[in-house]
């Protein structure tokens, strides 16, 4: 199935064989052998906490703070993504996080619209970025990074996103400067939410008006947000073993991504992390339906709703849509254009 995936961290999806590399060569004390830096990437599984789960990305962004690493490990994403049969991918990462070793913001970004642009050019997949914004960062450096990150719209990153401990800091609109410098210079809108505090943090995410919400899964406890999701067309982009890890569900077989596509609320299915929660898309879409019961249709379904929800412009996806379905017209079970 060619597929395409809308909630993706750079950062959470770092090679072994390349963090290895990169500590020993960044001098940065970290396990050396392969069993010893997969224990300390890979998130565990069940987790305890998001905030436990997030104490996965500190020796990644250690790793992560020169041009030449964030180029090779964009670079190398996407070339893993193209080797799972991924068609579209939106990589996330937060600029503000690879600045620590003196590195100027503009070129940090750069670096990753340098490796993601020249890895889709080989392997013929197509890829946008996503900006994403720290719940923990200051307000004003928030501001300074979307007006450094909508410089970089034509070269393809084009979303905004705002993510982080959702217990420690639960009110978007911190940051709703920010959302707005972004809006106001064509960034489409995105927000983590719900990793924490259920459905009432999925409804306060609203108030920042965004297409989509990745994450989200405690929206299944409120029918009245599921309703307003589905009417003003808010996709939530969720990852089913990442929110296992992260305690905000009990397991993979009791996520609401079932629940809540059957309801009609937007939903697209991701991996979050290919490191942190060691898995590819398909691996994904495997256990969606062993373990979830998505049928081969209702996967398709959502695949091709992603598309739809995508930050790309409409001769892009009209392309896309056009190559996902004569894959479809092939698959007796997927009749008609869209499944």
């Amino acid at each position: 199935m060619p597929k395409a995936e809308l909630h993706l961290h750079l950062d959470g999806s770092l090679r072994i064989a390349t963090a290895i590399e990169l500590a020993r060569t960044r001098g940065i004390e970290a396990p050396d052998d392969w069993f010893g830096m997969s224990e300390a990437l890979v998130g565990e599984m069940p987790g305890i906490s998001q905030a436990e789960l997030l104490k996965r990305f500190d020796l990644p962004i250690a790793l992560m703070q020169d041009a030449e690493a964030l180029e090779r490990i964009a670079a190398e994403l996407v070339e893993d993504k193209a080797a799972d049969n991924v068609r579209y991918a939106e990589i996330r990462w937060g600029p503000l996080l690879h600045v620590m070793g003196g590195l100027p913001l503009a070129d940090g970004i750069a670096a990753v619209v340098r490796g993601a642009r020249s890895a889709a050019m080989r392997t013929g997949i197509t890829v946008r970025l996503i900006s994403t914004a720290l719940r923990s960062h200051d307000p004003e450096r928030n501001v300074e990074l979307a007006e450094t990150a909508a410089r970089f719209i034509d070269d393809g990153l084009t979303g905004w996103d705002l993510a982080g401990q959702e217990a420690a800091y639960p009110d978007p609109l911190l940051h709703g400067r920010s959302f707005e410098v972004a809006r106001e210079n064509g960034l489409r809108i995105t927000i983590h939410a719900g990793e924490w505090g259920g459905a009432a943090q999925v409804r306060r995410a609203l108030i920042v008006d965004p297409e989509r919400i990745a994450h989200g899964p405690g929206a299944i406890e409120d029918a009245a947000l599921c309703a307003e999701l589905t009417a003003r067309g808010v996709t939530l982009d969720m990852a089913p073993t990442s929110n296992w890890q992260g305690a905000s569900v009990p397991s993979v077989a009791e996520h609401p991504i079932g629940p809540l596509y059957r309801m009609g609320v937007p939903v697209t299915l991701n991996t979050d992390d290919l490191t942190v929660s060691d898995l590819k898309l398909s691996e994904e879409y495997i256990k969606a339906s062993e373990q979830i019961g998505l049928s081969l249709p209702d996967l398709w379904a959502i695949d091709r709703h992603a598309l739809d929800a995508a930050f790309i412009d409409e001769t892009t996806r009209d392309r896309l849509r056009a190559e996902f379905d004569l894959w479809a017209s092939n698959v007796p079970e997927l009749a008609g254009p869209g499944g």
